[in-house]
């Protein structure tokens, strides 16, 4: 899948294509039917995919950073993508000037001049433009002005209510890790390079691969069962730590995952691992002294492994 950074960086052969927007974050079940029927239609015109998206999300650029947590960050909505036949990412940066531009602003500079689009897919609550005056049937006419046609995704059913991301961020934020993963597909995963720690894991009993994630917050936290891709053999299984490390310095407010691998005895410091994320064993708790700490933490390796083997015959 190419990545295009912006559309200034948009070139003639990038013209012609099927093309979607959106957000997609977490590329749920939802997202997962809009990619299908973009590479049907591709396949049926013969033409290339792209997908185009933000960065930041609209509704952070809007909210000023305090929206809600988003689902995953840009490598992972990256690496996602790459699994869905998509060719082309085009990440155009929400900012000002994209605020500004009007919806007929956007599909002819856009849609029109720079991808010369045959076909649009989107979903049924799609907005955009200025004012989010942008919508389906807008699009359907600029279509018929500019020679594209528009197909409209009905909404994507789970229950009662439609698969959105943020039903699904609800659910990771309650500790419902089996209904997340219902809606996404997959279980929620996050991803990272492992980096030198404090090395405490080492001195009471439990190495630990950490990683730290700058000023994004994932909508989850707690100790998890997990199974980690990108290693040798994959996956592997383990227990994680995922928060602000209360214990350890009261005034962090930074998340660090902390996976502990069984039966693991590999240096693996600037692997780029994939974390999925099983089951919600209990949530973030400061202890007084390491001694209740290593305790705790022998527990959640038993309750891990226990639950692991649960799996296994399910």
């Amino acid at each position: 899948m190419e990545l295009i950074r912006g559309e200034y960086n948009l070139r003639p052969e990038h013209r012609g294509c099927v093309a979607t927007i959106g957000n997609f974050d977490g590329i749920h079940l939802g997202h997962q039917a809009v990619l299908g029927q973009l590479a049907e239609k591709a396949d049926e015109l013969g033409l290339p995919t792209t997908v185009i998206s933000f960065e930041p999300l609209p509704r952070e650029y809007f909210s000023h950073g305090r929206s809600a947590t988003r689902l995953a960050r840009l490598r992972e909505k990256v690496q996602a993508l790459k699994r869905y036949s998509v060719d082309r990412l085009l990440l155009l940066h929400f900012n000002e000037a994209m605020a500004a531009l009007t919806a007929e602003e956007f599909v002819q500079q856009i849609l029109v001049d720079k991808l010369g689009i045959r076909h649009l897919v989107i979903g049924d609550d799609f907005r955009f433009g200025k004012g989010r005056h942008g919508d389906f049937e807008y699009l359907t006419e600029a279509g018929k002005q500019h020679g594209f046609q528009v197909s409209n995704m009905l909404p994507f059913p789970f229950g009662e209510e439609r698969v959105s991301s943020t039903r699904i961020r609800e659910a990771l934020i309650q500790g419902d890790l089996v209904t997340a993963e219902k809606l996404l597909g997959r279980p929620y995963r996050l991803s990272g390079r492992v980096i030198h720690g404090n090395k405490l894991g080492r001195k009471i009993g439990f190495h630990t691969a950490n990683m730290r994630f700058g000023n994004y917050n994932p909508p989850l936290s707690g100790i998890f069962v997990v199974e980690v891709y990108g290693l040798d053999h994959e996956p592997w299984p383990g227990v994680a730590s995922l928060g602000v490390r209360p214990t350890i310095d009261e005034n962090n407010t930074e998340y660090f995952l902390e996976v502990h691998l069984f039966d693991f005895d590999q240096l693996i410091y600037g692997r780029h691992l994939m974390v999925d994320f099983l089951h919600k064993l209990r949530d973030e708790v400061k202890y007084d002294n390491l001694d209740d700490l290593t305790a705790q933490i022998q527990q959640d390796a038993e309750d891990a492994r226990a639950y692991l083997e649960q799996r296994k015959t399910r």
